[in-house]
């Protein structure tokens, strides 16, 4: 660990300019053009260049600052040897200034060079590329106690800045981190939003079209045994409309289905108030009444139809109850029959895949139970879901 320290890059978001507010950047932007126009203007304004040696100092200092956008530009691509040798480029620049009598501009250069080698490269070549920096500063002064502390301070400073650096990268990445797993629970909670639709509506398909085959079966049964059909024309013309009845109510279940996952469902005592008016069931409703969650009333409602409906293909005659309780933290559901033609516990053996298994499976994956089974001599079943 220590040595991945001392030989790893600074992140790669704390070399770049992610994270650095736009004011933070004009203030840098405004301190470097102000530190390199001072420094222009003390090399060239004084007496120490004339003619071509004027120029050349220009066009040093214009190779000085081409020079650092370089050095940054490869210690952010994380490039080790080519931001050597920049940084050994700006050395020899600091070195010339400083042979050529422009003091001024080889301390500053100096001292932007170490405090830029501390910043931006790995730790293990930072320490000496900065003493280096500081050395050849430390090595054109007398004062040798200002010269110590100006050198600690440089180094320190720099350190510092580096630490700054990390930490907004490091913050940076984490933001990075946070948007990309909101994106991923997005997109999860996308696929379990169409799950649950394309499990509504083929619950509510596999509900319509059982019952519609029960109709169907019925027709086939009379036009096969029928010794005169248009005696039986009534018969076989009622059971066609419920078969389109019962097609209608496939079509309006499914929009009823995602109309509840919007949140535009009507109350779950009112839809099971109207189902079993329409199948001539008793309805009781016990707890005090309140919203119940989009999935927890499609389960119930689903229930109570699928349970509806197989006492119609099952029990023809019975005499149905259905009673809806509001609990503490939960609603039940318990749809019992007695007193029809079929034989008790029938139920309990059919099933294809959806009807009453699909429905424990849907309880199960919201947290609750569903029973069923012969009592006395009817069926019942029982749903109970967390809300």
């Amino acid at each position: 660990m220590l040595l991945n320290s001392w030989t790893s890059w600074p992140l790669r978001e704390s070399l770049s300019r992610e994270g650095v507010t736009g004011a933070r950047m004009w203030f840098r932007r405004a301190v470097r053009v102000v530190v390199v126009a001072a420094l222009m203007w003390t090399t060239l304004a004084g007496r120490a260049f004339t003619g071509w040696g004027l120029a050349a100092a220009g066009a040093g200092m214009v190779g000085t600052v081409l020079a650092f956008r370089a050095l940054y530009r490869t210690t952010l691509a994380r490039r080790l040897w080519p931001s050597i040798g920049w940084f050994a480029l700006l050395e020899a620049a600091a070195f010339g200034f400083d042979l050529a009598g422009a003091q001024v501009p080889a301390i500053v250069l100096w001292c932007a060079c170490a405090i830029t080698a501390m910043e931006r490269l790995p730790l293990g070549v930072a320490l000496p590329c900065s003493a280096a920096a500081l050395g050849a500063y430390a090595a054109m002064n007398n004062n040798w106690i200002a010269t110590t502390a100006t050198s600690v301070g440089l180094a320190l400073a720099g350190y510092v800045i580096r630490l700054d650096a990390e930490a907004r990268g490091n913050a940076q990445r984490l933001l990075a981190q946070e948007r990309a797993a909101h994106k991923a629970e997005a997109e999860s909670a996308a696929l379990t939003e169409r799950g649950r639709i394309a499990r509504e509506i083929h619950d509510v398909l596999a509900h319509s079209l059982t019952a519609q085959l029960v109709h169907l079966e019925a027709v086939r049964l009379l036009i096969q045994h029928s010794v005169d059909l248009e005696a039986d024309r009534d018969q076989l013309l009622e059971r066609v409309t419920a078969c389109r009845g019962m097609a209608r109510e496939g079509l309006e279940g499914t929009r009823e289905a995602l109309s509840a996952l919007r949140g535009e469902m009507i109350p779950v005592e009112d839809f099971l108030s109207r189902l079993a008016a329409t199948e001539g069931a008793r309805l009781k409703v016990t707890g005090e009444a309140r919203t119940v969650p989009a999935e927890a009333g499609l389960a119930v409602r689903r229930v109570a139809q699928e349970a509806l409906t197989n006492v119609r293909k099952h029990a023809p005659g019975a005499r149905v109850s259905v009673r809806l309780e509001y609990g503490m933290d939960d609603v039940g559901l318990e749809v019992r029959d007695s007193g029809g033609r079929g034989k008790p516990g029938e139920v309990a053996r059919s099933g294809s895949g959806y009807g009453l298994p699909g429905m424990r499976e849907r309880a199960e994956l919201l947290g609750g139970t569903l029973e069923s089974g012969p009592d006395g001599d009817g069926f019942v079943v029982r749903l109970r879901v967390p809300v």
